[in-house]
């Protein structure tokens, strides 16, 4: 089952993220925050999808733990930014105090900031991958997670609510605020693995189509969710007054389009063998199932 699948790699890269976070011990304050921030239940998403690359083209997973941990920092950092008051402002995550309830908003924005920095440091210390590709991971990663990326959707995201904006603004945030950092751990996969142009061009399209569909579908959770399940607060979306695409298209054609994305990145793997990429095709179909 792909659930039993998804709950052995978590407790993998759990592994390897507490393993790299025991390195961290001072400041106190820094340290703790981190461990707190990375430490707290997450889908560990992103590093799954990089090992399920490596896995893919038969590739060992330990040559990409020190990436996927600095990939998860730098999701986690922008969580714990995300929560912040001069953002969203929210007080729960994954089921808990969000990062500056618990240590204080001075705290949390060096916490973030630490997280941040130091998944540089872990994506660049290991030697078996040539120093050829560490650049080019390096700066695919500083593109997806800067202006051209996480934080250029962020900006957009901020500066639209309040507002009526157009599908092609709505878009232009998924696309880069949540669908950017999903797209990476993929496009860092095939790079390390040599993977064609054709091979990475599929790749590609399936982490695109899964990024806008993760997004839609937390649009949709964030009205039909659950607070136990999803571990955060319910209707802040409507509480900023942001354009989403429930409130673009309504429920159920917004449903539909999230069917769309689904049934377009499994398409998009064609030119694979079926059975060699079963795996990402039972994420699509869990990610437009998910209830959290």
């Amino acid at each position: 089952m792909f659930k039993d699948y998804l709950k052995d790699k978590q407790r993998y890269t759990d592994k390897v993220l507490e393993r790299y976070l025991d390195r961290l011990d001072y400041p106190k304050v820094i340290a703790e925050g981190m461990r707190y921030s990375v430490l707290n239940g997450g889908k560990r998403l992103r590093p799954i999808l990089l090992f399920m690359v490596l896995e893919l083209f038969n590739k060992e997973l330990k040559i990409g733990e020190g990436i996927a941990s600095g990939i998860e920092f730098i999701h986690s950092y922008s969580l714990v930014h995300d929560d912040l008051p001069a953002l969203d402002n929210d007080e729960f995550r994954r089921g808990q105090l969000t990062t500056h309830k618990k240590f204080g908003e001075a705290e949390a924005i060096l916490i973030g900031d630490a997280l941040l920095t130091h998944a540089f440091s872990l994506m660049t210390e290991n030697s078996d991958i040539p120093a050829e590709k560490v650049v080019k991971i390096v700066n695919l990663t500083s593109l997806y997670a800067g202006i051209a990326g996480m934080i250029g959707g962020q900006t957009i995201d901020i500066e639209s609510e309040g507002k009526s904006v157009s599908f092609e603004t709505l878009n232009y945030i998924h696309l880069n605020k949540t669908g950017k950092l999903l797209k990476l751990p993929i496009e860092i996969g095939a790079i390390i693995a040599d993977a064609t142009v054709d091979e990475s061009d599929a790749l590609k399209e399936y982490a695109e189509n899964i990024g806008i569909a993760f997004q839609i579908k937390d649009d949709i959770l964030d009205i039909e969710g659950d607070f136990k399940k999803l571990g955060k607060t319910i209707g802040s979306d409507l509480k900023l007054d942001k354009t989403t695409y429930p409130s673009l298209f309504g429920l159920e054609k917004s449903k539909e389009l999230l069917k769309e994305r689904i049934i377009a990145a499994k398409e998009a793997l064609g030119i694979f063998e079926a059975e060699k990429v079963k795996r990402f095709m039972e994420l699509a179909e869990y990610l437009e199932l998910r209830e959290s």
